[in-house]
């Protein structure tokens, strides 16, 4: 993706009570294989866009925050439509929130949005066959090693 100025992607639950828009690129889309995330998504894998928090605008609709346990025991609290349940975003412990998490596949648009990274691929399902152009590792990664240096100084510029 380009500039912030010529970015504004939008996406939704899938019974179109909540949408929401991202106003700029994200800071980092990562694609993790853990165990965790693919209980909690009853999926192989979770896509989520990392962003500032403040510049994920909601423009209908009122998502519910869930509190859920994560396997670092620090916990993360997911925002999901209240009618169709399905998780939008969320603030994990680490960032709180100040960074969302956004679920990739709940944009308009999801193939903007490719993967810059593929986490904990130790457990990731032994058929998917990862790129060979993108990153991958094992298990978490060093972000000062991966995420280009201008989404490291966004993220500097909003936590210190």
């Amino acid at each position: 993706m380009t500039g912030d100025g010529d970015v504004s992607l939008e996406g939704g639950c899938t019974c179109g009570d909540v949408r929401y828009r991202m106003t700029s690129r994200p800071l980092f889309v990562h694609c993790c294989h853990c165990r965790w995330c693919q209980r909690e998504t009853g999926a192989s894998f979770a896509l989520n866009a990392m962003i500032e928090a403040d510049r994920v605008v909601l423009l209908q609709g009122a998502p519910e925050a869930v509190d859920t346990p994560t396997n670092s025991g620090k916990g993360q609290r997911i925002f999901r439509c209240p009618r169709c349940r399905i998780a939008l975003w969320s603030h994990y412990a680490g960032a709180g929130a100040a960074i969302g998490f956004v679920r990739v596949g709940t944009l308009d648009d999801p193939d903007r949005l490719p993967p810059d990274i593929h986490i904990f691929t130790a457990s990731k399902q032994p058929w998917i066959v990862l790129p060979q152009d993108t990153p991958a590792v094992e298990v978490y990664y060093d972000r000062t090693e991966h995420w280009p240096e201008e989404s490291l100084a966004r993220r500097r510029a909003l936590l210190g």
